[in-house]
């Protein structure tokens, strides 16, 4: 690979669905954590609830719409049920019973008993449930280039993918936006910085904390949905590192920002194809293999999320005063 290619797929990993999947469901998480201070850390779950249902709906001849409500619902269900026992109380408990619900969600998944309709550890393939939307692809199904980009015209990783992935990521920023600057969200943002204070003016700070999660794990379905298009569902790929891969790229964007998760995204993801790509191009075979240049690249994008984390906390787009983490 020269450096013409490296800078190519780099280039390429900015716009990649994979991007904006992941920028939709921090946007998600921008509801927990940005505006009301949620320390959701099992957003994984809602994106692992949103494929199945989107992909068993489909699956079984549902068609695109419901498999799309289906999710949105089942992401409503499982925020109630997290929400519900955890929401008034204080600290960590959030934190400890998301961790524990999404990994729930996952080993269900894979379980054998469930094997039927969720497809056991191997999943369910892109080809039951992916039809519908790439039908809809004004595109040629044939490898379409643009600049020094080749992609498909409709299948999986496509450009009919990245304009459908890019345009709801902007509507998402937008309500973030317009949401986060009204009333409501300037009582999330109160309920983050002092909830007694909040609870003191007389509101209801815990159906605000519902509404929040509730939106926000919706949003994390979606993007688990827009994920899946590009690859297949299966359980183990939304695993607790999703989640702590998410949190990163939101703290490296700037919690409570619009920009911020779209912003931390495309570093996050175009930083760990660099590192790879290097990483292949100069460290000798001998040296490290294949199979360990992955972790090894992780390793070096995570010390510099560190090093960026203590000497700007707030993020590359975040206000100090924002985080009431900092305070």
């Amino acid at each position: 690979m020269d450096f013409a290619d490296l800078f190519t797929d780099a280039g390429r990993e900015i716009f990649a669905p994979t991007t904006a999947a992941f920028a939709l469901a921090a946007i998600g998480l921008n509801f927990h954590f940005g505006l009301t201070g949620l320390l959701n850390m099992g957003h994984a779950g809602f994106m692992l609830v949103g494929m199945y249902g989107y992909a068993i709906t489909v699956r079984e001849g549902g068609g695109m719409v419901l498999g799309l409500i289906v999710a949105m619902l089942l992401a409503v269900v499982f925020g109630l049920i997290l929400g519900w026992p955890t929401l008034k109380l204080r600290g960590d408990y959030l934190a400890i019973v998301t961790i524990a619900a999404a990994e729930f969600v996952r080993f269900l998944g894979r379980s054998s008993v469930m094997k039927n309709i969720t497809g056991g550890s191997t999943g369910i393939r892109g080809s039951d449930y992916k039809e519908p939307f790439e039908s809809l692809s004004p595109f040629p199904s044939e490898q379409i280039t643009i600049g020094p980009f080749t992609m498909h015209g409709t299948a999986s990783t496509s450009w009919f993918l990245v304009l459908v992935g890019w345009s709801v990521v902007g509507l998402f920023a937008l309500l973030f936006w317009r949401l986060s600057n009204s009333p409501w969200g300037r009582v999330l943002k109160g309920i983050r910085e002092d909830e007694d204070a909040v609870r003191s003016l007389g509101k209801n700070v815990y159906a605000y904390k519902m509404q929040a999660l509730v939106i926000g794990g919706v949003i994390g379905a979606l993007g688990g949905v827009l994920w899946s298009f590009s690859a297949a569902v299966q359980p183990d790929s939304m695993g607790r590192p999703t989640t702590f891969w998410l949190w990163t790229l939101l703290l490296l964007g700037g919690a409570a920002t619009v920009f911020g998760p779209i912003l931390g995204s495309i570093i996050f993801w175009t930083a760990l194809v660099l590192v790879r790509s290097l990483a292949a191009m100069f460290i000798p075979e001998t040296w490290m293999a294949a199979t360990e240049r992955e972790p090894f690249s992780l390793v070096l994008v995570g010390v510099t999320l560190m090093l960026l984390v203590i000497f700007r906390p707030q993020g590359i787009l975040g206000n100090r005063r924002e985080l009431a983490i900092n305070d």
